[in-house]
């Protein structure tokens, strides 16, 4: 268990090397989440808007900026941690071979994605939820951070799946930007007239903008949306975790021999004098 722990926590360390290393992402969260709420808050009209509880068939009567806001920030943690961890595994793909093939076992290897997952879908989510603190009081702040953050979790995941199976990085970038798109500006009512249609229960962060919805502006708990958006992150975790260990399995095949690493300690050989004497 010890030397499991270790093994995780090396590559963990390696992980989170390669996130500080990408800049851009850096300069996205400092400054692209504060601009999406900022703008949203003032070039949104305070009219109400009605956004339906598909779960509880409640109506929830909000501001427009409010609830672009919510919308905002969710667009915002999903398309930063999703280009986060596709360009992490894009670019560590051929390391992770090379630590596959020194005879690094596969599944600390790929906890550790989902360890800086974790890491930097709380801090965006955390972040983006006090962003929106600055401008209103949601009625469930704290619920409304974990709503970003299963988002953030799953267009992670995606990230992954993406970073894995895709050969070029734009292809991935692009994805990940059109499925972030999409998916947010259908289900909200102020920007489309189909977020009450039944399609939306397919989206990808269906239940997080339910339960964000709920928690910013309503005393219901939403615990159904977060097994929805559970189930999600789970299905995407998964896909990504199964490419992964593929690509690694078949860099395993192609290597000619396979070195232990950590090695145990070996006992210490007889010196030439002892063994003369």
């Amino acid at each position: 268990m010890r030397r499991f722990l270790r093994l995780l926590a090396i590559a963990t360390r390696y992980g989170l090397i390669e996130h500080a290393r990408n800049r851009f992402a850096m300069l996205l969260v400092a400054l692209f989440v504060p601009v999406w709420v900022t703008l949203a808050r003032f070039a949104m009209s305070e009219a109400p808007a009605q956004f339906r509880l598909r779960a509880t068939g409640a109506v929830l009567h909000a501001d427009s900026n409010r609830l672009t806001q919510v919308t905002g920030a969710l667009n915002a943690v999903t398309l930063i941690v999703g280009f986060m961890m596709f360009a992490a595994t894009y670019s560590s793909g051929a390391f992770d071979r090379r630590l596959s093939l020194a005879g690094f076992p596969r599944v600390p290897l790929g906890l550790a994605k989902v360890a800086c997952l974790v890491l930097s879908a709380g801090t965006v989510s955390v972040y983006a939820t006090f962003v929106m603190l600055c401008h209103w009081s949601p009625r469930q702040p704290v619920l409304l951070a974990l709503a970003l953050f299963c988002a953030a979790m799953t267009y992670g995941a995606l990230g992954v799946a993406l970073g894995v199976l895709l050969r070029r990085e734009v292809e991935g970038m692009f994805a990940i930007v059109m499925i972030s798109v999409v998916d947010v500006a259908l289900q909200n009512p102020v920007a489309s007239s189909g977020a009450n249609s039944w399609m939306i229960q397919w989206l990808p962060s269906y239940g997080a903008m339910q339960a964000g919805a709920a928690a910013g502006f309503s005393a219901t708990m939403p615990g159904v949306y977060f097994v929805v958006q559970l189930t999600w992150f789970v299905t995407s975790a998964l896909v990504g975790l199964l490419a992964f260990r593929r690509r690694t399995r078949s860099a395993l095949r192609a290597g000619a021999q396979v070195r232990p690493w950590l090695p145990r300690r070996r006992a210490a050989e007889p010196s030439k004098e002892t063994a003369g004497g």
